[in-house]
């Protein structure tokens, strides 16, 4: 995979402009944070964050991918405040469950979403690339 970011913009920061990729490609469905019993066991963003990425994980894991593979996400957050207030406390939750990989990331502020406790949603299309 390839990441793209134009020399004469400044390096966004936890994320990239683009990237381009080829191979198989695998579309995770938004992830909140509920644990493998379906219960939200976090009421707090940060730990909501983790523990949808760590679900994000286990889905790729499905198709023989990791966190590497990942080449976007869209993040639903209900509160762009909360958000942007843990943001060091989201960076590190993001490295330990993804490490330094940036993809493709948008974040957009949302209303609600469809289980009222989450505090956020997280959707990731990973591409695992071709071996020839």
């Amino acid at each position: 995979m390839d990441f793209l970011q134009p020399a004469s913009w400044p390096r966004p920061k936890g994320y990239a402009n683009g990237v381009a990729a080829k191979g198989k490609m695998i579309f995770v469905s938004g992830m909140i944070g509920w644990d493998a019993d379906g219960v939200l066991r976090a009421p707090d963003l940060v730990g909501q964050v983790r523990q949808a990425l760590a679900n994000i994980v286990t889905v790729l894991a499905e198709a023989g991918a990791g966190p590497e593979h990942i080449v976007r996400m869209t993040w639903y957050v209900v509160d762009k405040r909360e958000y942007l207030s843990c943001g060091k406390a989201l960076g590190a939750a993001y490295r330990e469950i993804m490490g330094r990989h940036y993809p493709v990331m948008t974040a957009v502020e949302v209303v609600s979403l469809m289980e009222d406790a989450a505090r956020v949603e997280i959707e990731a299309t990973a591409v695992i690339p071709d071996l020839r």
